[in-house]
């Protein structure tokens, strides 16, 4: 899966200018009351010490406030082993309306938000920041927390989506099976927190945030995995809520009992993604920098296929010059595909590469998909991915044979992205650690609690539309807003439609009539000329958040 599993990539979003909205939303009843929450064990609230922890003395990162909460490792033994959760906040602006915190979560899993606030400040949550607190806490295993996962590897060539990606005319079983083992052997290094890592343990942990910071009941914003761990806390603790968005939604029973075929599901999305691209480079080609002319699918096609007998050189990546492959313009295509706002700068990308010069792919594809560090170290996100997503999704245990067919099947099914569903679970099957307390279901939200509210997009390629059509009905007490558009997640720019609806429910807990559409406002555009460096950065940050393929 693509920003949930090994094509499992995360992105943050660019600017443009905005187009008329299409739909208006007119809102409608308001959710339900829930009786009184019940308080959660008083040796269980950490102390929050606050300090200031922006990166700039004045700007965006300035008023950022850091705590660490001390909490159990394990719930069972709570007086053992800790881990310390790194959490940051916004205060509010308008202190004589504050509600309460605002948490949110950029999905992954794996994803950090404390560094998102120390450097960007409320950001694309700023409208939201005037009567909430924001609240950012990066989960266990994650960033700043710790203990923090590192399998201190190669991703681009020992991670589950390293390369060459296989196929089952090119594949060495036993080559490929020990690279597995290998990344397993790795990531197994990071020693205790790895039986603890599972979802239901983090809903724990912001419960006991939340508590912390003097709130009776949770709002929450969660992107993409943030929705998974949402709905958990929602069936964890279905009396210690206000408000739930739950925005580029995962099947949550899938995800769990079901990943193969999850993925499965996520790689057909990312396929039609590309050709809902490709189409509009066909219709404009002034946005798509004239790639492709007539047939941009063929072009691109002809494109992986040139790079693939003799790769294009990137003379304009100073930083990493390597000549770009087939196997590289697939990864940074998806990375891109998690954004709308990152459809012209493929186009330009595509067409520098086709000209013979694919500085761009080879920056995205490096920084972005891979996550390569100026020294030469990769950043672990894919590792936390891993690590926290096998300690709690059921895949067949050392069942190698099984997932080598499933790869076949992938390969024969999706010809761009096959890479994404079979072949990288068998690092999923070899992983030995299991959490004991993850969450199996049912993810059902009693009629007497608030109504979370599910966000879908009908193009999404990481969280297809179905599954938030199947998030909500395994909710049953839930609402389903539709932005009908494309890229991964919705809030935050891309439709003012949605963005009401979302402060309408955060702020005054009204949900949007059933059945309301909102349409996308992004345009597709030709980006301005830029260095290649810079090129690569826009392509690296389509939504929220910035994670691997495959994420969830």
């Amino acid at each position: 899966m693509f920003e949930s599993r090994p094509i499992r990539t995360a992105v943050h979003r660019a600017v443009v200018l905005p187009l008329l909205a299409v739909l208006v939303v007119v809102l409608g009843a308001t959710t339900a009351q829930a009786a009184p929450a019940a308080p959660l064990p008083a040796a269980l609230v950490p102390t929050l010490t606050w300090s200031a922890c922006g990166t700039t003395a004045a700007g965006t990162g300035a008023g950022v406030q850091c705590s660490v909460a001390d909490l159990p490792m394990d719930y069972d033994q709570p007086a053992g082993a800790q881990v310390h959760i790194a959490v940051a906040r916004v205060p509010a602006k308008d202190t004589a309306h504050r509600i309460g915190s605002l948490f949110f979560d950029f999905g992954g899993p794996g994803a950090p938000s404390v560094d998102y606030l120390q450097t960007s400040g409320a950001g694309f949550l700023a409208a939201l920041n005037q009567r909430f607190d924001l609240v950012g806490f990066d989960p266990r295993g994650v960033g700043q927390s710790t203990p923090s996962v590192d399998c201190r590897v190669n991703q681009e060539t020992q991670g589950p989506a390293s390369q060459p990606f296989p196929t089952p005319l090119t594949i060495d079983r036993d080559a490929y099976v020990a690279k597995a083992q290998a990344y397993v052997d790795a990531c197994q290094r990071n020693g205790a927190v790895l039986a603890h890592l599972s979802t239901a343990n983090v809903a724990r942990d912001l419960d006991a945030l939340r508590a912390a910071v003097g709130d009776e009941r949770l709002t929450y914003l969660g992107f993409s995995y943030g929705t998974f761990l949402g709905a958990t806390y929602a069936a964890l603790f279905p009396d210690r809520y206000r408000a739930l968005v739950l925005d580029g939604a995962v099947d949550a029973q899938e995800d769990i009992h079901d990943p193969t075929g999850l993925g499965i599901e996520q790689t057909a999305a990312f396929e039609r993604a590309l050709h809902r691209f490709l189409e509009a480079c066909a219709a404009d080609q002034a946005a798509c920098s004239r790639f492709g002319g007539a047939d941009p699918r063929l072009a691109y096609d002809h494109l992986i296929q040139a790079a693939e007998a003799r790769p294009i050189p990137a003379p304009g990546y100073a930083a990493d010059p390597r000549p770009v492959d087939g196997d590289d313009i697939r990864a940074a295509t998806v990375q891109a595909l998690y954004s709308k706002r990152n459809w012209g700068g493929l186009g330009r990308a595509l067409a520098q590469a086709a000209a013979g010069d694919a500085s761009i792919i080879r920056a995205v594809v490096d920084e972005a998909f891979y996550g390569r560090r100026p020294d030469g170290s990769f950043d672990p996100l894919g590792d936390r991915f891993f690590t926290i997503s096998a300690s709690e999704q059921q895949f067949r245990r050392n069942d190698v044979d099984y997932y080598l067919a499933r790869g076949a099947d992938s390969w024969a099914s999706f010809p761009h992205f096959w890479w994404n569903t079979g072949y990288p679970d068998i690092n999923f099957s070899l992983w030995p650690v299991h959490d004991a307390d993850a969450f199996g279901g049912p993810w059902t939200v009693p009629a007497g609690s608030p109504a979370p509210l599910v966000i879908s997009t009908t193009y999404d390629p990481a969280t297809p539309y179905a599954w938030g059509r199947q998030l909500a009905a395994e909710l049953g007490n839930a609402r389903l807003l539709t932005m009908d558009g494309d890229g991964h997640t919705a809030y935050g720019g891309n439709s003012a439609c949605i963005d009401r609806a979302t402060e309408a429910y955060l702020v005054g807990g009204t949900v949007p009539p059933r059945g309301t559409v909102c349409a996308q406002q992004v345009p597709f555009a030709a980006p301005a000329p830029a260095p290649a460096g810079s090129a690569a950065s826009a392509l690296a940050t389509a939504g929220p958040l910035g994670l691997p393929l495959g994420a969830r």
